[in-house]
């Protein structure tokens, strides 16, 4: 930005370049036939459009440092001493004005680019909700092909580490969807607003270097006066130029929670009633799947009481045996008889 050292867009060659600058994106290579997740698919064509916006704003500017330079040499070819050297320092302050357009651009940019951290964490969280689904939709599949299979123990605990995972994913999504989200649009609207202001600072100057041109109509024969505010017109160009250097910004900062956002996407504050020290996502995955193959394992303990329990019931309702009854035992009873003595 050296507005005053500049003083004139004249003479200056083709070395400013008026070529379209291209914008490679590596979209144009990726999801070519909108492949990708459904989950991130959206904000991915949000993102590729915004591109397209980016690039507009810099074709803009560049297109209108182009006009800036074509106005300070048809001034200099109406042969009239005032548009000629107020058209060639109106091009100086009308191509500074197209530079801030280039700088909004890489501003959007920069927002783009925090938009894009969203759709990397949807892209990954999607993997995890359709193996989860996957899952559940093979034991209801096998619950009515073969309710009795033993594959279903094996699935109901793939299913219960997949839930897990799919908890922390969709948590870790939230979190970063919001700072990003936040951050993102915090950087949109404060480029807005910076380059407006800038912009309505050097149309200001603008205003006053036109303002020095006579338009006094004259007759034919009639001289114009001389051509005295090229002193005036070189320090409107140095007021501009301390005008940008002193610009600040105005925008106050939006207030955000992010320093409490971990490098995981997890909260770092402590939880009440929780352990001290913060568990990594391992370790959160590997304990919630733990208390759910417990709640499992109990239920399934509860079933095989409650079936025991009515096996139990149904054998204590059958009739009771009768009494044995003793079998009665004959006892001979021996007579002595005396003996009988022959003579």
């Amino acid at each position: 930005m050296n507005i005053g050292r500049k003083g004139s867009l004249r003479h200056k060659g083709n070395d400013s370049g008026s070529g379209i600058k291209h914008r490679f994106a590596m979209s144009s290579l990726r999801n070519v036939a909108g492949g990708g997740p459904e989950l991130s698919k959206k904000l991915r064509l949000l993102i590729k459009t915004q591109n397209h916006a980016i690039g507009a704003f810099e074709q803009a500017g560049k297109e209108s440092q182009s006009i800036a330079s074509q106005l300070s040499e048809w001034g200099e070819s109406t042969e009239d001493e005032a548009v000629s050297d107020i058209s060639d320092k109106l091009g100086v302050l009308l191509a500074e004005i197209a530079e801030q357009e280039d700088l909004y651009a890489q501003n959007l940019e920069d927002s783009r680019g925090v938009l894009k951290q969203i759709r990397n964490t949807e892209a990954s969280v999607a993997p995890t909700r359709t193996h989860k689904q996957k899952i559940q939709d093979e034991i209801q599949k096998l619950k009515y092909k073969e309710p009795e299979s033993t594959k279903l123990v094996t699935l109901e605990q793939e299913l219960v580490r997949a839930e897990a995972q799919s908890l922390v994913a969709d948590a870790q999504l939230t979190n970063v969807t919001r700072q990003k989200f936040k951050e993102a649009y915090d950087v949109h609207t404060a480029a807005i607003i910076e380059r407006a202001e800038k912009q309505i600072l050097l149309a200001q100057q603008a205003r006053r270097l036109v303002s020095l041109l006579d338009d006094t109509p004259t007759v034919p024969g009639e001289d114009r006066p001389a051509y005295l505010h090229a002193e005036t017109g070189r320090e409107i160009l140095n007021d501009a130029e301390a005008s940008l250097r002193g610009w600040q910004s105005s925008v106050e900062p939006i207030p955000s929670s992010a320093g409490s956002l971990g490098t995981n996407a997890m909260a770092t504050h402590t939880i009440p009633d929780r352990t001290e020290h913060h568990a990594s996502d391992a370790q959160r995955v590997e304990a919630m799947e733990r208390a759910q193959e417990e709640e499992l394992q109990q239920e399934q303990h509860q079933q095989h009481q409650q079936e025991s329990l009515a096996s139990a019931t149904s054998s204590s309702e059958q009739p009771p045996y009768p009494p044995a009854i003793p079998t009665a035992q004959t006892t001979t009873a021996t007579t002595t008889e005396p003996a009988v003595l022959t003579s």
